[in-house]
């Protein structure tokens, strides 16, 4: 779990993609509390541009995971599809499936160990 999380290349699960919106409220939250009661509001809005790099990365990923373009998460309530949706099954064009599930390496990797 979060492998690489400012690359926009792979899939994600549900999982990682909820803990990546609760760690983006917090820092947001964070940084929001240190503009208050701070003078260098330049530096703290400096805070934002990994922050928001972050959550655009992690939602690319999982429009990846549902077969579809990271564009697709400027759809309005699309982030709803992507916390609720299960993954598609086995790899596609974004990588193979995060839980493993239908991957055909992974099926060969288990049948060598049998060797």
């Amino acid at each position: 779990m979060f492998k690489a999380p400012f690359s926009f290349e792979g899939r994600i699960r549900r999982t990682e993609f909820g803990l990546s919106y609760i760690i983006y409220i917090v820092a947001a939250g964070v940084i929001a509390a240190v503009m208050d009661n701070s003078d260098a509001e330049v530096f703290s809005l400096l805070g934002y541009i990994p922050l928001v790099w972050f959550l655009l990365a992690q939602s690319a990923k999982r429009c990846h995971d549902r077969s579809n373009s990271g564009w697709f998460q400027i759809i309005p309530f699309y982030i709803f599809w992507m916390l609720f949706a299960d993954s598609d099954v086995g790899p596609n064009e974004y990588g193979p499936n995060p839980k493993g599930i239908g991957n055909t390496d992974e099926i060969d990797e288990i049948g060598q160990h049998l060797l």
